[in-house]
């Protein structure tokens, strides 16, 4: 089951990182397409976890709440602007470059237009993948993207 984005789920999840030991808090957009269809990005060879297929994703910056950090993310990343946060779709933990403890919130997002031309800044790729592309992400993407599915079947 997702829940629905507000002030104190946001409050509540940073709570519970910080309790966890999380230092670095990352942010990441499923947005899906008329067709069902997500958008994934590609990492360049030579950056870390390079060759790897991702959600839309970024840091949170100092003082920036987790729906402005997605929001500018995305924006950043893709060139789209986010016009609706949908629901909180679970998070999963790794190392970051640096070695931080990191922790990425993962939330349903739309576009003003998905059939807008992405352009990447970061990433060498785009695709919007159906469920078979699905399955090039990490197994933690899978995982947020089988919420999704759930989520939206329901």
């Amino acid at each position: 089951m997702t829940t629905p984005v507000d002030a104190a789920l946001s409050r509540d999840l940073l709570h519970a990182a910080d309790v966890d030991g999380i230092t670095k808090h990352v942010v990441g957009a499923v947005i899906p397409n008329a067709e069902g269809e997500v958008l994934l990005l590609h990492r360049t060879a030579d950056d870390y976890l390079g060759g790897l297929w991702e959600l839309p994703s970024g840091g949170v910056d100092a003082g920036e709440t987790l729906t402005e950090a997605l929001r500018r993310e995305v924006a950043e990343e893709t060139g789209l602007t986010i016009t609706a946060i949908g629901s909180y779709l679970g998070h999963f933990d790794y190392l970051s470059k640096s070695g931080k403890k990191t922790r990425q919130f993962n939330f349903t997002a739309r576009v003003t237009d998905e059939n807008s031309t992405v352009k990447l800044t970061e990433h060498d790729a785009h695709l919007w993948a159906g469920r078979t592309e699905q399955g090039q992400v990490s197994r933690a993407v899978q995982a947020v993207l089988t919420t999704w599915r759930k989520d939206v079947a329901s």
